[in-house]
């Protein structure tokens, strides 16, 4: 049971620490010269990510949010170097427009160009009841949820070729719903709707578009969103009895990123410790 004040949470001050690395996984250059722009790169599902992409030789450009998240940012950016990987740090709000262009206009100055959009960063507010939700909570949800895909994605597409990879996070909650994260679930459903049909529109591209569903992580948004009892026990009403890890999710965004699934796009591969949905 532990509860941190605000939004993003930081996963050093977690207890007990999220486990983002399996060192029994060895990369097998699955993506080796490829550059990937992760947002929400500093801990939890994506900081899993960098790591794992590092192991498969991938350049890593990890966007976080604040001065609050550095630390964070930091231990995965070192973490990545430490196999061997090339990472640089991008600080800044992807709710605004102008800084997706920004981001994206200085990843490619950096790395010559981007071929994994990993779409990850997103907020959750917890309410009691429905009505209680205010609209400032509604448009904030909306802002980090949803509108960067459009931004980043826009701003992206030119710069990726042939065997580029987009890949989406949405969540459990777009197909079971959550009576306390309805404005959340809903930002989800809208993530699904937007992979599919994005996939559609740029396939002759060659650019393919997933989406990866996480059930419930054990990650920094658990603690800094919901209580202490609930965060107590978080998981617990899976099929497994238990919250996934973090490295748990990372070869999903391995696979949907490297030619293994170059037959795959609009689709939405889901981690959630057993759960049954209707995709």
């Amino acid at each position: 049971m532990q509860h941190q004040p605000c939004q993003p949470g930081i996963e050093k001050d977690m207890i007990p620490r999220p486990i983002y690395d399996n060192p029994c996984y060895k990369g097998s250059c699955k993506l080796e010269g490829k550059v990937a722009l992760i947002t929400g790169g500093d801990s939890g599902i994506g900081r899993a990510t960098a790591i794992a992409y590092a192991k498969e030789g991938a350049t890593v450009a990890i966007n976080y949010l604040c001065d609050y998240e550095r630390e964070d940012a930091l231990e995965t950016m070192n973490c990545v170097e430490q196999y061997g990987g090339k990472c640089k740090l991008y600080p800044g709000d992807i709710c605004s427009e102008r800084f997706c262009h920004q981001l994206v206009k200085q990843v490619v100055k950096d790395f010559g160009c981007i071929d994994i959009l990993v779409n990850n960063a997103g907020v959750q507010f917890p309410r009691e009841n429905f009505e209680e939700i205010p609209v400032e909570q509604l448009l904030t949800t909306y802002r980090v949820n949803i509108f960067p895909l459009f931004y980043l994605t826009q701003a992206a597409i030119p710069y990726m070729g042939c065997g580029s990879a987009i890949i989406n996070t949405t969540s459990v909650t777009a197909y079971q719903g959550h009576v306390k994260l309805i404005d959340y679930s809903s930002t989800k459903g809208a993530v699904v709707s937007f992979t599919r049909s994005l996939s559609l529109a740029i396939v002759d591209r060659g650019i393919r578009v997933n989406a990866v569903a996480p059930g419930p992580i054990w990650t920094p948004l658990i603690v800094s969103s919901f209580s202490a009892k609930d965060v107590g026990k978080f998981g617990q009403d899976t099929p497994m009895k238990r919250a996934g890890q973090p490295f748990e999710l990372a070869p999903t965004y391995v696979y949907l990123a490297s030619e293994d699934s170059s037959y795959v796009t609009g689709q939405v591969l889901h981690v959630n410790g057993g759960t049954m949905v209707d995709s």
